[in-house]
């Protein structure tokens, strides 16, 4: 009788561990499923955000934007390279 009840112990203390894990599992899960609209979001504002950047600094190196630029009077000081000056690299280069 007593090689029963441990038997019968040790089973029902395996059974309430199991059921606490799966419960514990689907605790978390129910938490990310909760998380994940708010990620969402932030991720889309995140990309719009990019968008309007890369928007912006394509309007800024724009060459009306640049030429505008260069006839500032802070940039006077600057001139264009000669073409000795100019180095240029093969792509092959480049890329690594």
């Amino acid at each position: 009788m007593r090689n029963l009840t441990l038997r019968l112990g040790f089973c029902l203390i395996v059974f309430a561990l199991s059921l606490y894990s799966y419960l514990n599992m689907q605790n978390e899960v129910t938490q990310a499923k909760i998380r994940l609209p708010a990620l969402e979001k932030e991720i889309r504002l995140i990309q719009e955000e990019n968008r309007r950047l890369a928007y912006e600094l394509e309007q800024f190196e724009s060459p009306a934007n640049l030429i505008e630029l260069a006839h500032r009077p802070e940039y006077a000081h600057l001139k264009h390279p000669l073409i000795k000056e100019i180095l240029t690299v093969p792509e092959a280069f480049a890329s690594n």
